[in-house]
């Protein structure tokens, strides 16, 4: 039986990263090809950890603020100085203004394949998807699918309709769970573990991985209350968690 794809955690964290951790960072790896999701503050030396800077074949980024960005610069110094093949990317616009702010030269043009998030197309082996979702600034949800997988990753949203047919069956969903406890008044621009666990649910998703804990929270009580909602296995992403489903 062909292998699956593996999800590792590179960064658990929302705003800033924790003493030992790092900020939104994923990377999903299937028939040697490896794309990151987001890289934020610290992501990218766990990113090095597991696959070099020339070795990576595509990056996504789900929206422009430095928790899901700041260590795309990295990456693309790390790129520069290490191979002259540019490294697709697909983003919001956002992002690449904040990327030239951050070193205009070389331009993120000169290092990355530019394309904007929202259009269905063929990342490597992955279908990849993307849903506009409700934040501060412009953000994606994406879905990464093959043959005998999906996964969906939220970044930062609010609760939308969109997200469960981002969700519907997936293998893993990637889910912001910052808050705890009762909901906030509208606007909404993030969402609770409780309601990261409805989602799940509504979705029919056999794993829901929480992620984007505000700093200093316990992860503890944003996986019971997340299991309050949904039967499924619930997991609290760790910086270097490894998951593989067969």
């Amino acid at each position: 039986m062909a292998a699956m794809p593996r999800l590792t955690v590179l960064g658990s964290c929302g705003a800033w990263p924790e003493a030992g951790r790092a900020c939104a960072g994923f990377l999903l790896s299937h028939e040697d090809f490896h794309v990151a999701l987001d890289l934020g503050y610290g992501a990218a030396p766990q990113l090095f950890r597991h696959v070099p800077a020339d070795r990576l074949d595509a990056i996504v980024v789900t929206h422009e603020h430095p928790d899901h960005l700041a260590d795309v610069s990295a990456l693309g110094r790390a790129r520069h100085y290490t191979t002259d093949r540019k490294l697709p990317m697909h983003c919001t616009r956002g992002t690449v203004r904040r990327l030239a702010a951050m070193e205009p030269n070389p331009a993120p043009a000169e290092i990355f394949d530019l394309h904007d998030l929202g259009p269905e197309t063929d990342l490597g082996p992955f279908r990849l998807a993307a849903a506009l979702l409700p934040h501060h600034v412009p953000n994606y949800g994406v879905r990464f699918t093959t043959s005998r997988y999906t996964l969906a990753y939220t970044g930062d949203t609010g609760p939308a309709p969109q997200l469960t047919d981002l969700a519907r069956d997936a293998d893993v969903l990637i889910c912001e769970a910052t808050l705890q406890g009762a909901p906030p008044d509208s606007p909404r621009h993030l969402m609770t573990a409780a309601e990261a666990g409805q989602l799940a649910a509504s979705a029919n998703v056999a794993t829901l991985l929480l992620t984007h804990f505000w700093p200093g929270s316990d992860r503890a009580v944003s996986v019971a209350e997340a299991r309050t909602e949904f039967s499924g296995e619930v997991l609290a992403a760790e910086e270097g968690l490894m998951l593989n489903h067969a």
